[in-house]
């Protein structure tokens, strides 16, 4: 019994309490709203992204502390991401094979820490993975400017399949605060379900709600929108 109280006093009622400012009904019209406005009313050449807008209020920027956090969507919410495997052999020959990108040892020799080398390559890519060898060597071989673009790579293994790294890359959202106060975040694209929508926004409205300081007392507005499309209000 107590095992069961205390798994919904900290985990279960969070999640209601954070869900009941925005009505189901609210959420389920406005994702309904922004597919067929994409889908229908001005259909585009491309995929477009579905993005979560929170506005916030009763926070200083300069003297509050600032919240960061990252959180896995159960979905893939980034499709069009470009990932470059900075490898050792064995990764780039399975790069390779999924038509991705990459770069060798020696590849990575020829920049020489040159600045302007370093921003090119981070300009051509999303996102990095690197196997372990060649990420602790990242420093000495590219500088710091993978990391001040904040594309520093993302570990691969040979223990499981880079596919399935970049899916959880293509999944996973960043929330945080900068010297603004609004937050915007992928949250899906249109070729989502309707239910996979609900659930990538549901839970990304609820993580980011944990990060406030006073939770819902620090949110002035929620919003969603595709890439193109007209803004829809949820609170």
């Amino acid at each position: 019994f107590f095992f069961f109280f205390f798994f919904f006093l900290f985990f279960v009622h969070p999640v209601i309490l954070a869900m009941s400012k925005i009505p189901n009904d609210v959420l389920e019209q406005a994702v309904t709203d922004i597919v067929r406005y994409a889908k229908e009313t001005k259909k585009r050449r491309f995929v477009e992204t579905v993005e979560l807008q929170v506005g916030l209020k009763n926070y200083d920027v300069a003297k509050d502390k600032r919240f960061s956090g990252t959180i896995r969507l159960p979905k893939v919410c980034k499709p069009r991401m470009k990932f470059c495997v900075l490898g050792d052999v064995l990764h780039c020959d399975e790069a390779a094979a999924l038509k991705v990108d990459s770069r060798d040892m020696d590849a990575l020799n020829q920049f020489k820490r040159d600045k302007k080398l370093v921003k090119k390559l981070a300009e051509q890519y999303d996102a990095f993975l690197s196997s372990e060898a060649i990420l602790r060597q990242i420093p000495r071989l590219l500088g710091p400017g993978l990391n001040k673009a904040g594309k520093f790579p993302t570990l691969i293994t040979h223990n499981e399949p880079i596919s399935q790294k970049i899916t959880e890359v293509q999944s996973t959202i960043k929330f945080q605060m900068k010297k603004v106060l609004c937050v915007g975040v992928a949250v899906g694209h249109i070729d989502l379900t309707h239910d996979e929508l609900v659930q990538n926004i549901q839970l990304a409205i609820n993580f980011l709600i944990s990060l406030l300081k006073k939770h819902w007392q620090n949110v002035r507005s929620v919003y969603i929108k595709t890439t193109m499309g007209p803004p829809q209000r949820l609170y």
